[in-house]
């Protein structure tokens, strides 16, 4: 049984890597220490949801943790390359636009009595953005000054995954 607990927390702990990772990305300066850092975080959150799916280690606080640590890592690495001059203040917006929204909306639907009730679930294209928010930041570290194009394909998807969520919200709302 306690061998049962301890695998439980494995993919928690895969998770929770990424806030580790995050604060190396604050601490390294050079591009190609980044870059291997964001696959890491990549990997991480492609394995912590695979073995907890395949393994049946499923748990509400790996639910909760996973999507955290995809913010944090996003969020950090998208104020590093502000601090640093790489994004304008309106590039950054556009990186972290569908965390901002997601955030007001988890806000709304606890304040609001008819949306308490509705679970929040991943989705394909929140999924979607965070693989494009961390392949910008691959393309911000290798060529900064082409990755405009990488941040706009990003603010298409995130405005997708805001549509996709606040219609899944209303959706569940409506039951």
């Amino acid at each position: 049984m306690r061998a049962l607990v301890g695998l439980r927390s494995l993919p928690n702990l895969i998770s929770s890597s990424r806030l580790v990772l995050a604060a190396a990305f604050v601490v390294a300066s050079q591009p190609d220490v980044r870059i291997i850092l964001v696959m890491l975080a990549l990997a991480t959150d492609y394995f912590d949801g695979w073995l907890a799916r395949r393994a049946r280690l499923a748990t509400r606080a790996g639910a909760l943790l996973d999507p955290f640590a995809d913010r944090v890592f996003v969020l950090v690495g998208v104020s590093v390359f502000l601090f640093e001059g790489t994004l304008s203040t309106l590039e950054y917006f556009i990186m972290i636009s569908r965390d901002l929204m997601t955030a007001i909306g988890l806000l709304v639907a606890r304040a609001v009595p008819s949306l308490r009730g509705v679970a929040f679930h991943a989705r394909f294209p929140g999924k979607l953005v965070t693989v494009l928010q961390l392949a910008t930041f691959i393309a911000i570290l290798i060529r900064p000054a082409s990755a405009t194009p990488t941040i706009w394909v990003v603010a298409i998807a995130s405005l997708w995954a805001i549509l996709d969520y606040t219609w899944a919200l209303y959706r569940a709302r409506a039951r």
